[in-house]
């Protein structure tokens, strides 16, 4: 479906005080779940995401996540302009940058900030409002213990979506286990409730010509540092300075490693719940490995 670019122009107009009239719109690739968009005048240029009116909740999510990390400062973001229905599509317009694949400098830039933003925390882990991993919502209520948040609050919501989308009984119930025992993974580890980008993939991270890193479709919560860092490891993609920066800003524990497959089961079940049964055996493989290191 064709979005409504007089509408969306119209929005722009409105909210920046200044005449918009879109005189091009090409589309844009990369994205699964929405259609994206540049649109220009001539003079200024927007980035903007369209989708069908359900969509409206995830992009006002996603504009109160952009804001969360603008006003941290550490890590820049493109600028939110404004969000909106037309009669049959909802759109988020963003400041559209000319964007390009991480390179060496750019990766040590994003994991030097990426180190930064995690230095600003919360009172508990969680977010004022509930928003999305992807297309899946994502359930964000406080709460002060952070074990208790990521089984409660991460494992097991994706842990009843798979059972509803065909996974195994038994290996469900081993998800479980792991909520009743995760415990004790932090028993000598207590993170600070970092404020996250939540969704830390190489897709949503990117430079500008100048080398400026940006990071971009976040799933803000306040949280463990290392889920960042651990996702960003999942999908690889980034390039080795990325690691090798943030950790020199600020040295992971020395359980990152055994923590990190927990942390990346929520995005693999979500990615089965999402795409299908491709995803089926690495979380199994991941379920099986924390089951055993919580058994000893």
């Amino acid at each position: 479906m064709t979005p409504e670019f007089g509408s969306i122009a119209a929005a722009i107009a409105e909210r920046t005080g200044i005449p918009f009239n879109s005189c091009s719109a090409a589309p844009v690739g990369g994205g699964s779940i929405h259609h994206a968009w540049h649109i220009a005048d001539g003079v200024r240029h927007y980035f903007v995401k369209t989708n069908e009116l359900a969509a409206a909740a995830m992009f006002a999510a996603e504009a109160q996540g952009l804001q969360a990390l603008a006003t941290a400062g550490a890590v820049p973001t493109p600028t939110f302009v404004t969000l909106g229905r037309t009669d049959t599509q909802a759109f988020l317009v963003l400041d559209y940058l000319d964007l390009a694949t991480l390179d060496q400098t750019g990766g040590a830039r994003l994991g030097a900030a990426m180190a930064e933003l995690h230095r600003v925390t919360g009172d508990s882990f969680g977010w004022a409002e509930d928003n999305f991993i992807g297309a899946t919502p994502q359930h964000n209520t406080p709460h002060p213990s952070w074990p208790h948040f990521f089984g409660e609050r991460r494992l097991r919501p994706q842990l009843q979506l798979a059972l509803q989308n065909g996974m195994d009984k038994t290996l469900v119930a081993k998800g479980y286990a792991i909520i009743e025992r995760v415990g004790g993974l932090f028993i000598d580890y207590q993170p600070a409730a970092s404020l996250l980008h939540g969704d830390l993939w190489s897709g949503n991270a990117a430079q500008c010509g100048d080398d400026t890193a940006v990071i971009f479709d976040p799933a803000c919560y306040y949280g463990d540092r290392e889920t960042d860092v651990a996702m960003a490891e999942l999908f690889g993609g980034f390039p080795t300075s990325f690691y090798a920066a943030y950790r020199a800003a600020w040295p992971l524990d020395s359980g990152y490693e055994t923590r990190k497959p927990l942390y990346n089961l929520y995005h693999i079940l979500n990615h089965f719940n999402l795409f299908g049964s491709a995803y089926l055996g690495q979380a199994q493989r991941m379920i099986e490995r924390l089951l055993a290191e919580l058994r000893r």
